[in-house]
């Protein structure tokens, strides 16, 4: 029997989408009508559940590009986008310019990072839109041409989004100390870790910027830790499994602070996809899982951690002053190299904002036509 372009049941519609047949929640379609968003807030006014009974539609259609609901009990009417309810039957969401996918990479692609000079995004939407993309498709990109200055940080940061704080406060300087508070500010090799996972929401996007650098040694080490959680999934399959779904603690502590979190070492979205990996060996806490389960979770964390050295994931270069790189700290994973200390001058100074204000600030852009794609 064919399906007739708007079919009512008893807890919805099914639609006929150019895409094919698709069903739709009664309460779904009155809560996402247009009409429940204020114009000026753009916040929802409008309370399902001060609904006398439970929303059913008397009437349905399609006109133009649109579905037009009729509702029962009600002197209301609804019109959705056909573009909307197709986004939603095949991706489950609205449509949403900022959900592009990762664009994994491995040891070879540092001559491929974006590179932009600080000028450019500060005066421009489209360069603008370019650096957040790269930092939502690769996690990762060089601003150039930095100016030696803290304002000229700050204004790269919240060029994005607002500056966030730590228990470093809103910024951090990577130098040698006499009595360094974490081993950043040391000469010594720095293994691949993440940023500050002993905190309940570890720190998003991560701004470097080389003010100095005119020592021997201490490369900077960079990876996707996505692409190694994704091989990591193909070769070890029941490791892979045991680090997503248990949480292992971290912490950072010093004589004015006490921080304590737990994270998945290899981290996941709603429906499963990697997102990122945490990962600080000098910022893990003496793991708490139930002693039998070390059995097994213990020599797939090793494995993982072995992958993370391997060369074929793995970026070495020289950060240069003058330049800032920007990566997402739930995403790539970082570390150093050795230096000598008596040859020169090494000074980076760091600092934070949100992923979510990043995509929020690659949104808005792309509402004004710059997707930052090409």
């Amino acid at each position: 029997m064919a399906l007739t372009l708007a079919e009512l049941t008893e807890t919805g519609l099914r639609v006929a989408l150019p895409t094919g047949p698709a069903y739709f929640n009664h309460y779904w379609l009155r809560d996402a009508c247009p009409s429940t968003i204020d114009a000026q807030t753009r916040e929802r006014v409008f309370d399902i559940a001060g609904l006398a009974q439970p929303p059913r539609a008397r009437a349905a259609r399609i006109e133009a590009a649109e579905l037009v609901v009729e509702w029962s009990g009600e002197n209301h009417v609804t019109r959705l986008p056909l573009a909307l309810l197709e986004s939603v039957a095949m991706t489950g969401h609205a449509p949403d310019p900022a959900a592009l996918p990762q664009r994994l990479w491995y040891g070879d692609h540092y001559p491929h990072f974006a590179r932009l000079a600080q000028a450019d995004v500060l005066r421009s939407d489209d360069a603008r839109a370019r650096l957040a993309r790269a930092l939502i498709e690769d996690g990762i990109a060089l601003v150039t041409d930095m100016p030696d200055s803290d304002e000229g940080l700050d204004a790269l940061v919240t060029a994005l989004g607002p500056l966030t704080a730590t228990a470093e406060g809103l910024h951090f300087d990577v130098r040698l100390e006499i009595a360094p508070t974490n081993l950043a500010f040391t000469a010594r090799a720095l293994e691949m870790h993440t940023d500050m996972p002993g905190e309940d929401a570890a720190p998003g996007i991560q701004f470097l910027h080389c003010r100095a650098n005119t020592v021997d040694g201490g490369r900077s080490l960079f990876l996707d830790g996505a692409a190694v959680a994704e091989a990591f999934a193909k070769t070890d399959p029941e490791g892979f499994a045991l680090l997503a779904e248990h949480p292992i603690p971290f912490f950072y502590r010093h004589d004015d602070w006490d921080y304590r979190g737990h994270q998945r070492v290899i981290e996941r979205d709603s429906r499963g996809r990697v997102t990122g990996v945490t990962i600080s060996q000098h910022l893990q806490d003496m793991i708490d899982l139930p002693q039998q389960l070390l059995d097994t979770y213990y020599p797939a964390f090793c494995r993982f951690l072995r992958m993370l050295q391997e060369d074929r994931f793995l970026c070495r270069f020289r950060l240069n002053a003058g330049e800032c790189i920007v990566f997402d700290n739930h995403r790539i994973v970082h570390g150093r190299e050795a230096y000598s200390a008596e040859s020169g001058t090494r000074h980076l100074r760091g600092c934070y904002t949100d992923r979510g204000a990043l995509r929020s600030t690659y949104r808005v852009l792309a509402a004004r036509g710059c997707d930052g794609a090409g």
